[in-house]
């Protein structure tokens, strides 16, 4: 049941059902209150990088470094995506 006194909670009903699901004080709140601001899409995902397919050779060793992918200097495009998707 929703506490009278959580000023900083902005929907008392989603706080109630997230913590009755076991979600943590801090998690069910943040969720809450993010649900409740029209400015915030909580549920909506981040922003999408196109397919490896369509980046440029370069660009995917340039990925490939930055997780320290081994052998990638001597791999063709298929053989980066191949080991940038199981890396």
């Amino acid at each position: 049941m929703a506490e009278t006194n959580r000023t900083s909670i902005k929907s008392d009903n989603t706080y109630d059902a997230l913590r009755d699901k076991g979600y943590s004080k801090s998690k069910a709140a943040a969720i809450a209150n993010a649900q409740a601001n029209d400015n915030m899409a909580p549920s909506e995902k981040g922003g999408k990088a196109p397919p490896y397919e369509d980046w440029t050779k370069d660009d995917l060793m340039e990925r490939a470094r930055e997780l320290e992918i081994e052998g990638r200097s001597t791999m063709n495009k298929d053989e980066l995506i191949k080991a940038l998707r199981n890396g």
